[in-house]
């Protein structure tokens, strides 16, 4: 008998949404808490894919300014957060496992592979991309031609939602900007070279909370994630997933 698959979604305060997420598409997959606070390789040797939630800042010294930190507001500082992370993207990338980031997943996986941060973008002199009287701003983004990205959503320019005030500056060894915002701002990465790794989508939006799921940039990603993580899985039929 097929074991069920399993993604395993990090720890953040709006943990269910991403679940429900999942399960609203694939009632079929279990879906794991993977917890900062009490953390467990037990639980992530289960996990067939890697979801990386959105939450607080990254601590400016794990992309080499820890001057920076007084920049920021320290209730948005989570350094046991950020450790496990990195230590999980290492994991993940070490067992050939696909990945998600999604808004700060974006930013972690960037810094990990030696990428910097915008502290905030707003004060580089852009456009405010985060929550306006508490809710998602929404905006256009240009998918880069001929990436990942492009293949997944079938189209080059649409519309998301944006809650973020931090971004990707430079981008990190082996990665590639895959969307941006008529701003400039990045809106998403990938592998420079796809062909030759796991699945990898980092994505600046927060795609399991667009307010029409249906959206190539909500429903499409998932769908791309999710049968990667099947194809890993010995013997999942990928057959039963539809986008």
């Amino acid at each position: 008998m097929t074991s069920p698959l399993v993604i395993g979604i990090t720890e953040c305060g709006k943990w269910d949404n991403y679940a429900k997420w999942v399960q609203r598409s694939y009632p079929h997959v279990r879906t794991l808490k993977l917890l900062w606070r009490e953390p467990s390789s037990d639980d992530f040797d289960h996990c067939d894919g890697l979801m990386l939630t959105g939450g607080e800042d990254v601590h400016p010294r794990f992309y080499g300014v820890p001057e920076k930190v007084a920049e920021l507001d320290p209730k948005e500082i989570n350094e046991r957060r950020d450790e496990f992370e990195l230590r999980i993207i290492e994991a993940t990338l070490k067992r050939e496992s696909s990945i998600l980031g999604i808004c700060r997943g974006l930013q972690i996986v960037n810094v990990y592979f030696g990428g910097t941060l915008i502290l905030d973008i707003p004060r580089a002199g852009k456009p405010d991309h985060s929550k306006s009287q508490g809710s998602d701003r929404t905006h256009p983004v240009n998918v880069v031609p001929n990436t990942q990205l492009e293949k997944c959503v079938g189209v080059n320019r649409g519309e998301v939602n944006s809650s973020h005030h931090q971004a990707a500056e430079r981008v990190g060894r082996g990665l590639k900007t895959s969307a941006l915002s008529d701003d400039g701002i990045i809106e998403a990465m990938e592998w420079e070279k796809p062909d030759r790794n796991p699945f990898l989508l980092l994505v600046q939006w927060h795609p399991e909370r667009m307010q029409t799921l249906e959206s190539p940039f909500s429903k499409n990603v998932l769908f791309e994630f999710v049968q990667a993580a099947a194809k890993k899985q010995q013997g999942t039929a990928i057959s039963s997933l539809t986008k």
